[in-house]
């Protein structure tokens, strides 16, 4: 009973703090509103947990065994969330419906958790601290990930529906091209510590 309730902290404090995909859940609300966000959502909700699985099932050996792929996925995900920043920072409220601006598919959600810093942090973290060489791996890492499949709903959720009530407040299309150039800056923001680990890591 105390592994669960440590590991629901854990993944509680981990999912509702601010992180690419929240801050990336939240401007997409803002801009597009809740249905058109509701693949990208439910994309972060179920791909991070399968993330968890596959790095707890055998990944993670594969990544520490040959550390250069881990980096390559570091950098292309340090680039690619460069990438995003510039968009919504440089979306006007204008364009924002137009067809080279649209919010992630599910799919996209998916695939993005493997280039998202912070995911890594989160899903290495749970895997270090919840699992021990005297428990079974495979039962252990089941719970961890049906933990952050329940919590990432509503704490994920909660960023979503933030964006959905800022785009009612925000009227006036200058203080909307404001928020998504804070978001853009809270982004690249986000994506420091992976930006150091990975300039460290390449140093030693």
């Amino acid at each position: 009973m105390e592994f669960i309730i440590a590991l629901f902290i854990f993944s509680t404090s981990a999912t509702i703090t601010p992180g690419p995909n929240n801050i990336m859940l939240m401007t997409s609300g803002l801009n597009f509103g809740a249905l058109k966000t509701l693949p990208h959502y439910l994309g972060v909700c179920v791909g991070f947990p399968a993330m968890v699985v596959l790095l707890g099932l055998g990944f993670g050996f594969l990544f520490e065994r040959f550390p250069v792929l881990h980096q390559v996925i570091q950098l292309i995900g340090i680039l690619y969330l460069l990438y995003l920043s510039w968009l919504i920072a440089n979306a006007a409220p204008s364009t924002l419906d137009a067809e080279q601006v649209k919010p992630l598919t599910f799919f996209q959600a998916v695939l993005f958790q493997w280039v998202n810093p912070k995911a890594w942090i989160m899903a290495t973290g749970a895997i270090a601290a919840f699992t021990s060489e005297s428990a079974d791996i495979f039962i252990a890492v089941l719970i961890i990930a049906l933990t952050f499949l329940v919590v990432t709903f509503p704490c994920s959720g909660l960023w979503l529906f933030f964006g959905v009530w800022l785009k009612k407040l925000f009227k006036n299309p200058a203080h909307q091209k404001t928020f998504n150039r804070l978001m853009a800056c809270l982004l690249v923001l986000s994506i420091m510590p992976g930006t150091y680990d990975l300039i460290r890591n390449l140093i030693n």
